[in-house]
């Protein structure tokens, strides 16, 4: 954070003195002292105990984003505009770059690395709506999964934000309600405190989504036009606070609705938001199965979430996966023995074998309508993938998006152009879509429990003496189904073994090593009292070797200054 600070993500920062919030409705005065004058502030956001959620107003993800555009130009790092990587060069064991087309002339062109790095963000667009951008369909994620050699991790995790404006599905930031902001029925009842009643509209985003709908279900929707719907009241958080902490969320509800926070409620209901699940590495960001393979972000499955997400955590992991990763492609490319040594036949072999799709694609003679499979996937995720999930609508959806598969290898074009053509782009890449979502669909109907993100109606209760483990893809070849293998967890190496949530009843089956690890970790703990936070990590958990060198320091306090020495 103090590095994006320095190069100049202006943070939203403490002032000392009073100010008013909003706390479960009620305004509440938190009186900041002098010593935090300046420091990057923290905002309360969904399913956490401490407010930890650093922000920029409510445009933290833009301030960041064109941050480090503005850094990456400085450096006269080149970027390559309007192409996409369509497959991947390997060996079966070796990555060795990418095929990627240009996106106005049709061209394609090799590009051989000793490392390849992905970063391409989620797959929101394989659902109807979604808070996601339009480009975020998974691509990179389902090269990866089309080399038959690099997994996914976790594909079935997914997480649905709370509030996604009606019926346009644009996220409205979690931001609102961790400033004060409360949900409201058809009869503008606060209702989340009879569901939740110690978080209230701070439960986690997974448990908010699901008793929305559930309200929903109990015919304590708004009814429009366009579906049913429910109110995020922001009001009472008053026009100064929501033209300055909220500026785009008040510019979003005019332009896009005719709606004035300041006065009027907004309407909204959950929309698919993140994907937990991606490309699966170890904790250097590279595959464990395709060497010189990386991935870093959402696109990634590096274990930073588990089966959810916490709010805020996606800046966690930009910032600190970005800073981590890059290092350690550095370091991966700077050793002798990761020289690029690959036979020009090879890259010539996924040249011809890539061109010839897209050959195959605008001289065939196919039947189907790439728009029609595509919004038809969509529907099916939906509607049978959603936030609560049946192993008979799993089993259905999974039947129709193999059809679906099957479908899109007949796929034909009305618009023959090589060039600047959407239709053509569909048509390829939504036969990788459908691949990411038989992932997702396949591994939710074979995971037999719930848990974070996954609800399966039929196995409401999570099972970590049975499902405590990674869920593993790989794809093969013309299959229609995705190859899963499972991944158990050592409950041994946690620091925090599971436990309850805190929501609900405590109904869920426990793994048999969580009490020896859970007293274990209890032993250290009184055992080391009274030593440093740092001597108690490195018992519970030692994780600074695995960091480079030069992000091993220790992270200061506020009431807890270093010395030179001390921070060593």
């Amino acid at each position: 954070m103090r590095e994006l600070a320095a190069w100049g993500v202006p943070w939203s920062r403490i002032q000392q003195g009073d100010r008013e919030v909003i706390i479960n409705s009620q305004k509440v005065t938190i009186t900041e002292r002098a010593e935090a004058q300046g420091l990057v502030a923290q905002r309360d956001f969904g399913g956490t105990k401490k407010w930890r959620t650093c922000y920029v107003s409510d445009g933290t993800g833009h301030a960041m984003l064109q941050t480090v555009s503005d850094q990456a130009i400085g450096a006269s790092i080149p970027v390559h505009e309007r192409t996409e990587a369509i497959a991947l060069i390997h060996d079966g064991s070796r990555c060795y770059g990418a095929i990627v087309r240009n996106l106005i002339t049709g061209e394609l062109v090799a590009y051989v690395a000793k490392a390849t790095a992905i970063a391409t963000g989620g797959a929101g667009r394989i659902y109807r709506v979604t808070t996601n951008a339009v480009i975020c369909e998974g691509i990179g994620t389902a090269i990866a999964l089309e080399t038959g050699v690099a997994t996914l991790g976790n594909m079935e995790a997914v997480q649905f934000h709370p509030t996604g404006i009606f019926p346009a599905g644009i996220l409205v930031t979690e931001g609102c309600r961790g400033d004060g902001g409360l949900l409201r029925d058809v009869d503008g009842h606060r209702f989340m405190p009879d569901y939740e009643p110690e978080k209230k509209e701070l439960a986690s985003r997974d448990v908010v989504s699901r008793r929305m709908e559930e309200h929903i279900g109990k015919g304590k929707g708004v009814q429009s036009r366009f579906g049913e719907h429910l109110w995020l009241d922001i009001t009472l958080l008053g026009e100064r606070h929501i033209k300055h902490n909220l500026r785009e969320v008040y510019e979003i509800c005019q332009h896009f609705m005719g709606v004035d926070p300041v006065k009027d409620w907004i309407p909204v209901r959950p929309a698919q938001h993140y994907t937990m699940g991606g490309v699966r590495t170890d904790h250097t960001g590279e595959s464990a199965t395709l060497k010189g393979l990386f991935a870093a972000g959402e696109a990634a499955c590096w274990d930073m979430h588990g089966f959810n997400r916490l709010g805020g955590n996606s800046v966690a992991e930009t910032v600190v996966a970005g800073m981590i990763v890059g290092e350690f492609i550095a370091d991966y490319c700077d050793r002798p023995e990761n020289e690029v040594d690959v036979p020009m036949g090879l890259v010539h072999g996924f040249l011809r074998t890539e061109q010839a799709k897209i050959d195959a694609l605008i001289n065939g003679r196919g039947s189907e309508s790439g728009d029609a499979i595509r919004q038809r996937m969509q529907e099916i995720m939906t509607s049978k993938v959603g936030i609560f999930r049946r192993g008979e609508d799993l089993a259905s959806a999974v039947e129709e998006l193999q059809q679906l598969l099957v479908k899109s290898r007949n796929i034909g074009l009305r618009y023959k152009v090589r060039g600047a053509n959407p239709e053509l782009v569909t048509a390829y890449r939504v036969q990788k879509m459908l691949k990411l979502a038989l992932c997702v669909a396949y591994g939710a109907h074979t995971r037999t429990e719930s848990r974070g993100a996954h609800f399966r109606q039929d196995f409401p209760r999570r099972n970590d003496a049975e499902w405590l483990k990674r869920t593993l893809a790989t794809w093969k070849g013309d299959d229609t189904l995705p190859t899963l293998a499972y991944e158990p967890l050592d409950i041994g190496r946690m620091e925090l073994p599971p436990g309850w949530r805190g929501y609900g009843a405590k109904d869920y089956i426990d793994h048999p090593d969580t009490p020896k690890r859970a007293a274990e970790v209890e032993a250290l703990k009184q055992q080391l009292a009274g030593q440093s936070r740092f001597a108690v990590q490195e018992a519970l958990l030692p994780y600074a070797a695995k960091l480079p060198k030069s992000l091993q320091g220790r992270n200061e306090r506020i009431d807890e200054m270093f010395t030179n020495e001390a921070a060593k």
